[in-house]
């Protein structure tokens, strides 16, 4: 049951690439740039502690004897790295404030900033769903683990969301401005690798 969670948790590498620059237009708003660099350079640390967090879990789910406490252990440890990603996200674009002179900039800022913090709530109640399961039964813990696996179909639902806002916001001047941004250049390189690697693995 543990490769169903590989397999839900990998939506969320894929939402963070959807913070990433792949255009360039010379002359945008220095203050719109400024705004780009803040977000920008809160990303990568966070992309880290998520994708770390998705090859915690597939390692363990590759590793058929890992025991019911090992699995546990990881997998609480993931979740919590997925949950405090995601709220560090929503914080640094909270912070950041609207991007400047973007018509109903405020409005998309303030959905990406509630699905955010909404993903980061799923992660910490799915890591709490994980730390009550009983290890020392083998059916109790496949049974839960199997509860758990279930709910991760609604995250799935939250990711898709999630990205749809990130979208929404990083369009026209937003997005040529993020597109100056180093730090967000290198997930879009980086985390891009990575989506190909897991459905090739997959």
């Amino acid at each position: 049951m543990n490769k169903k969670l590989t397999a839900a948790l990998s939506g969320g590498a894929v939402l963070v690439v959807a913070l990433s620059g792949c255009s360039s237009n010379k002359g945008t708003d220095p203050k719109l740039i400024a705004w780009a660099k803040t977000v920008c350079d809160a990303v990568p640390a966070q992309d880290a502690k998520i994708k770390a967090a998705n090859a915690a879990i597939a390692q363990t789910a590759s590793d058929t004897t890992s025991s019911p406490a090992t699995i546990q252990k990881t997998d609480s440890r993931a979740f919590q790295d997925m949950s405090d990603g995601y709220k560090a996200l929503a914080s640094a674009i909270g912070g950041a404030g609207a991007p400047p002179g973007i018509d109903d900039g405020a409005k998309r800022q303030q959905d990406v900033v509630k699905n955010l913090n909404s993903l980061s709530a799923s992660y910490a109640a799915l890591k709490k769903k994980v730390d009550a399961l009983d290890t020392k039964s083998q059916a109790k813990f496949a049974s839960g683990l199997h509860d758990v696996a279930a709910q991760m179909a609604d995250l799935e639902t939250q990711n898709k969301s999630g990205t749809a806002a990130l979208e929404a916001l990083e369009q026209g001047e937003v997005k040529n401005a993020i597109a100056e941004q180093a730090s967000c250049k290198k997930v879009s390189v980086t985390s891009s690798a990575s989506a190909a690697a897991s459905s090739t693995a997959s």
